[in-house]
């Protein structure tokens, strides 16, 4: 087992990403996770992430306060608890369209390469 306190957790800067804070709860640590990573990212009123699309897919779960999440024209609102699978090269937007913060987990795997 590999333990990670939330006061040892390391902000990151994602690319193309507005009005959020990113930290990395499990990943890119030698005794860590293989295959993922986990962020927590906590979103702004009007931040948000996108259009663009990765090479691998991502899971966003939000813990707390709403996401929208826009592919190919559709929206759709992710409240607390809700998830969804966002899939390799699929092209997204994410908007936090509230008035309150929106903190959501991120699981993504390792960019091709990348070895913790």
């Amino acid at each position: 087992m590999h333990v990670k306190r939330f006061a040892e957790a390391k902000p990151y800067e994602a690319p193309n990403h507005r009005g959020v804070t990113g930290l990395r709860l499990q990943g890119f640590e030698e005794q860590g996770p293989k295959n993922q990573w986990v962020g927590y990212s906590q979103f702004l009123p009007g931040g948000g992430a996108g259009p663009d699309s990765t090479p691998f897919e991502k899971v966003y779960v939000v813990l707390e306060g709403e996401m929208t999440v826009i592919i190919d024209g559709k929206e759709t609102v992710l409240k607390p608890l809700d998830s969804c699978t966002i899939w390799a090269n699929e092209v997204r937007e994410i908007v936090n369209r509230s008035n309150h913060v929106c903190k959501m987990l991120v699981v993504i795997p390792y960019p091709p390469g990348v070895k913790p």
